[in-house]
């Protein structure tokens, strides 16, 4: 499997508008290069592009979403590291060859498909592979 980049990183937080505050002025920007709402994954997320790598501020939409339990467990901080690949489903299969246990299948975003690795194979860190384009950043 050969890694393209890492794709992202995401940073759980409790308010996504007290966070933007925060991290805005370190990042030297005045607002998210993307900024949008996924419901299926319930989050709420301020995206940023950092030579090529996304940086997120995720919010939970709701106390059950996976970023509400994350926060409610470790508090607020690095939840996800991203990789990207060219084809998360070839990626998926070679690595449940190799016995990496994966959350669920692979899920749609946009045009493309991401899945996550379990964080218990991965020393605590919650690993996704996603195929991911970036069109917007070749323009």
């Amino acid at each position: 499997m050969k890694i393209n980049k890492i794709d992202h990183i995401c940073i759980a937080v409790k308010n996504l508008d007290e966070a933007r505050k925060v991290w805005e002025p370190v990042l030297g920007k005045t607002a998210p290069d993307d900024a949008y709402i996924d419901e299926p994954e319930k989050i709420r997320v301020a995206r940023y592009w950092l030579g090529g790598v996304g940086f997120e501020l995720m919010e939970s939409t709701t106390p059950d979403g996976d970023v509400a339990k994350f926060i409610e467990k470790k508090g607020e901080g690095v939840m996800l590291i991203s990789f990207n690949v060219d084809d998360t489903r070839e990626a998926m299969a070679e690595l449940q060859e190799k016995n990496y246990p994966f959350i669920g299948g692979a899920r749609p975003f946009r045009d493309c498909e991401f899945s996550f690795i379990h964080p218990k194979k991965m020393n605590g860190v919650l690993l996704e592979l996603i195929d991911y384009k970036w069109d917007e950043l070749k323009k």
